[in-house]
Formats: C-alpha cells, structure tokens, sequence
C-alpha cells in the first residue's frame, strides 16, 4: 500500500527526484525525542529521510503537553522513543530505525553515530555531558552537527562542520570549573544576540540548579524548520551552509533576525561581558 514516491512527490519542485532518492538513502541521528527532538525526527521523515538512530530514556508527563510532538493523554508513563518509533512508521513503514532507548554514553556513542551522515542535536539543554561526548565524536568522526535552540519563541542555529571550528573551540566549556558555569557557557554561545531576553515576563522560571525553563511550541516548531533545512543543504551538498563561528537567530515574537559571528567563540571581549551579565543573575 506504501508507495515512497507517492508520499513525497510533494517536495519535488523544491529538490529533483534524483535528490529526494539521496535523502531516501542517508542516514541521521538525533540524540533525544522530547521538545525539538520529536518535531526534527517527524520533519525528517516527512522529507523523505527513510533511515535515523533515534535515543531517550525518559517517559511522557503532562507537563510535556505545551511543545512535545508525541505528548497525549493516551501517552503518559510511556516511553518517548517507542512513540516517536511508532509515529515515524506510520509516516513510512519501510523507514530504518536504530533505537538505543538507555540514551547516549560512552558505551554506545560508536554505535550510535555509525553510519551516519549527520548528527541533529536534541539533548535537553542541561544534558551537558552526553552532548559534550557526543559533539566531540562526531568532530573526530568528520560528522556534520546542526543544533537548533529553542528560546522564546524563536530559534539560534548553530552548525559544526568537518574540518572548521569545533565545539570546544566555540563554546570553550574547559574554560569554567563548574557545570553550572558551563551551562552559561552554552547559553550564551548558543544565544550571542539574546533576542530573547527581553520579553522573559517571569524570570522565576528559569531555574538553573532545579535544571528547568520555560519552553513554547512555537520555539520547537521553527527549530525544524530551520535544522532540517541545514539538514537538507548539508545532505545534498547545495546552497549555503554558514558554521561556527557565525551562526543565526531568528526571533518571531521581536520580528527579528541575527546573523551571529563569535570568532573567538566564548573567549571574545563581548562573549565574556555577556558571560558575566547572565552568571549575575543564574549564580546570584
């Protein structure tokens, strides 16, 4: 009953059949199925992209409710993964999934970033250490990363590609002794413009020690927009491809767009005055 060509004759026009038959056959990771993990594997499949290694080991709440793509009431106390599985089959049946439900570590980040073409970022933003591993991977692996943040009701995409500057050349976590200075540390690299701090009506709500923030559907919504449209770029090798240093920040509610440039990464003059202004407030 499934015909492959049929499904995505929609996105010819956009990219030729012989292109939508490369997406057919490449292969993409993305660690984490929550806030923007699940609207990126859901845009994945939906371009055509038929093979992906998917992981996480947390399970629905309601309070996934506001952004998550496979949070329902029929959901909760379920694992996240196995619907997203599901969901992606229902999508395309002749899909290839790689589920590695106990999450990514060192046991397991090999197997995880086999065969892949490209890594998507989806970890939840205090996941530092999972990410730190897998980005360092995936750098010595000559792999393709393309993290979208969700802030406010926009969207800071970064790109780390093979050969130019890296994540720790950016982000410069070895630069702090403590996790929560290092969460700073992304913070501020993820967001250099922080369109979004202006309209943050509750500051309360962002908890660094109880690891929490605010999230909106919007700001999940737009991120796959945006990384699965560097996914396609990056994929069919066309059109262009800005990486770290530069990177984008696309602010709906502000009506607002940022091209980022931090060529020193968070070692520069501005970088560092930013760090200092947000550790006044999340280390008070």
């Amino acid at each position: 009953m499934f015909d492959y060509d049929k499904a995505f004759s929609r996105n010819i026009g956009w990219v030729t059949r012989a292109e939508q038959q490369q997406l057919k056959n490449k292969r993409v990771a993305i660690a984490g199925c929550g806030g923007v993990g699940s609207l990126h594997t859901l845009t994945l499949a939906r371009l055509g992209v038929s093979n992906l290694n998917i992981s996480d080991f947390d399970q629905y709440d309601v309070h996934n409710f506001n952004r998550q793509a496979g949070a329902f009431m029929s959901t909760v106390d379920k694992d996240k993964m196995t619907v997203m599985s599901s969901m992606l089959l229902d999508i395309n049946p002749e899909m290839s999934i790689r589920e590695f439900p106990q999450g990514i570590d060192e046991s397991n980040v090999d197997d995880f970033l086999k065969d892949v073409d490209l890594y998507i970022d989806s970890l939840d933003f205090f996941a530092l250490a999972a990410r730190k591993l897998v980005f360092q991977k995936c750098y010595d692996a000559g792999i393709p990363v393309v993290t979208a943040a969700p802030l406010g009701m926009g969207t800071a995409l970064l790109c780390f590609m093979p050969g130019k500057m890296s994540f720790e050349e950016y982000f410069r976590f070895e630069d702090k002794a403590t996790e929560e200075e290092q969460l700073i540390q992304f913070l501020i690299g993820l967001s250099p413009a922080m369109l979004q701090r202006p309209y943050l009506v509750d500051k309360s709500a962002v908890d660094f020690k109880a690891k929490r923030g605010p999230s909106t559907a919007m700001s999940v919504t737009l991120c796959a927009g945006v990384a699965e449209t560097y996914a396609l770029k990056i994929l069919l090798n066309r059109g262009e491809v800005l990486c770290a240093p530069y990177g984008l920040h696309f602010d709906a509610y502000r009506n607002t767009m940022k091209k980022t440039w931090c060529p020193k990464g968070n070692r520069g003059l501005l970088q560092k005055l930013k760090y200092k202004i947000a550790a006044s407030i999340v280390l008070k």
